[in-house]
């Protein structure tokens, strides 16, 4: 497999470490990013295999910027993926009682997160002959609940945004009116009831986890991204729940 730059966004998360260590032991070059220096740092060595962590607000667009800019200080001029795991979740009762708070924390965190990312690395990944996006949503995002209201509109609007983004690779490339060519890039869902890791299962023992997706289910798809053609990976919603 060719080695290419990745980078993981929630890094410091139980998905961000399973992840970037997965695509680390596969010969990538990894550089996961998070909100707090002590804590990515943590997760990047407890990953692994040379991952570089790195430090940025994702909601800001600046930031992302200057991030693109550390980037290029560490002599990488190109990224070939970028695994987005930035999340949350803000739940209620039902429709009255979903606050503005939980709103704009959840479309801060699902949403803009990936909009501010996708547009400032867009034309890397475009440019790539692997370039990967890939984003983490949920099932509610098709099938939303009263209590979940604005966890479910938020995914579902992340997961337009990407969609969105694999129709713009599709009409740079294959679907390309001047000058298509083959397919190299690609933009896809990942999604899932949930997540769980291996301290969750140790904290709660009696518990089963129905349907639950591990985190390192998740990280085997994100190493395979890079292992299937764009042409049949390029808007696809990906269903990892069991």
């Amino acid at each position: 497999m060719t080695t290419l730059t990745i980078l993981v966004t929630g890094g410091s998360s139980a998905s961000g470490i399973a992840v970037t260590r997965a695509l680390g032991a596969a010969g990538h070059r990894v550089l996961t990013v998070g909100s707090d220096d002590v804590r990515i740092k943590a997760a990047a060595a407890e990953a692994g295999h040379g991952a570089t962590p790195l430090v940025c607000d994702l909601a800001s667009l600046e930031s992302v910027r200057d991030l693109a800019a550390t980037v290029r200080g560490l002599g990488i001029e190109n990224i070939d993926g970028v695994i987005h795991l930035v999340g949350g979740w803000r739940g209620a009762k039902g429709i009255e009682d979903q606050t503005d708070e939980d709103w704009e924390a959840m479309e801060r965190s699902a949403v803009t997160t990936l909009r501010n990312v996708s547009r400032v690395f867009y034309s890397q990944l475009e440019a790539s002959p692997h370039g990967r996006l890939a984003m983490v949503s949920s099932t509610t995002a098709t099938a939303p609940t009263a209590a979940a209201a604005s966890y479910a509109a938020a995914k579902a609007a992340a997961e337009a945004w990407t969609l969105a983004v694999a129709d713009g690779f599709s009409r740079a490339q294959s679907a390309s009116k001047e000058g298509p060519t083959e397919q190299h890039s690609a933009a896809v869902i990942f999604v899932v009831k949930a997540l769980v890791d291996a301290a969750m299962r140790e904290a709660h023992p009696e518990r089963r986890f129905p349907g639950f997706t591990d985190v390192e289910e998740l990280a085997t798809a994100a190493v395979g991204l890079f292992e299937q053609t764009a042409a049949t990976l390029n808007g696809r919603r990906i269903l990892l729940s069991t």
